[in-house]
C-alpha cells in the first residue's frame, strides 16, 4: 500500500533511508558520506522545503520512501530509498509510478554518478540521462548542491522532459 508519510513517521522514514543509504558507503565521495546518512534535522528541513514523502507499506510497516518536490516547471524525485530487505520486489517502481501519476509536470531525478544501481533503476523505468551542459544547467537551476556534489552527480528525466529552454 502507498500513502503519504506523516510527520509522526519521521523515525520510520529515517530507518528506511539510513538502511538503504548503506549502499552508498565507499561509493560516493568520501566527504559526502556521514553517519547517519540523513539525520532528523535534515529530514525535517527537506519537508519544510516542500518535499512530500510517500511511503510503501507492507503489513503496515514502512519499507520504502520517495519524495516529490515541485520546483518551478518540474517535479523533482527526491530521496528514493527502499529497505535492503525489500529491494528487487518492485517497491521503488511502484512508488515512482505513483509519483508520476501525481505530477503533470516533467520529472527530473538527481543522483550520484557512481550509484550505478540507481541510474539503472531509472533507466529501466524509461528515464534518460541528461548529458553535457544541460546537466549542469539543471543542477544549478533546480537543486541546491555544492560544486563538488554537482560534479559527482547525474540528472535523469522522464519522457515529459523536452529539454532546456
Amino acid at each position: 500500500m502507498i500513502k503519504r508519510c506523516l510527520n509522526v513517521e519521521l523515525e520510520s522514514m529515517l530507518t528506511v533511508i539510513n538502511d538503504a543509504a548503506q549502499a552508498y558507503y565507499g561509493v560516493i565521495p568520501q566527504d559526502a558520506w556521514h553517519e547517519p546518512y540523513m539525520g532528523r534535522d535534515e529530514l525535517k528541513s527537506e519537508i519544510r522545503a516542500g518535499v512530500k514523502f510517500w511511503g510503501y507499506y507492507v503489513k503496515e510497516c514502512l519499507v520504502g520512501v520517495m519524495g516529490a518536490q515541485d520546483k518551478q516547471d518540474v517535479t523533482l524525485i527526491r530521496h528514493a530509498y527502499v529497505c535492503t530487505s525489500e529491494r528487487r520486489n518492485g517497491v521503488g517502481t511502484k512508488l515512482l509510478e505513483h509519483l508520476e501519476e501525481c505530477s503533470k509536470k516533467p520529472i527530473l531525478v538527481g543522483t550520484w554518478a557512481d550509484a550505478t544501481w540507481a541510474i539503472e533503476f531509472y533507466k529501466k523505468n524509461e528515464y534518460r540521462l541528461i548529458l553535457g551542459d544541460e546537466r549542469g544547467m539543471l543542477l544549478e537551476k533546480y537543486w541546491t548542491v555544492s560544486t563538488e556534489q554537482a560534479s559527482a552527480s547525474v540528472v535523469l528525466a522522464n519522457a515529459k522532459w523536452t529539454g532546456s529552454d
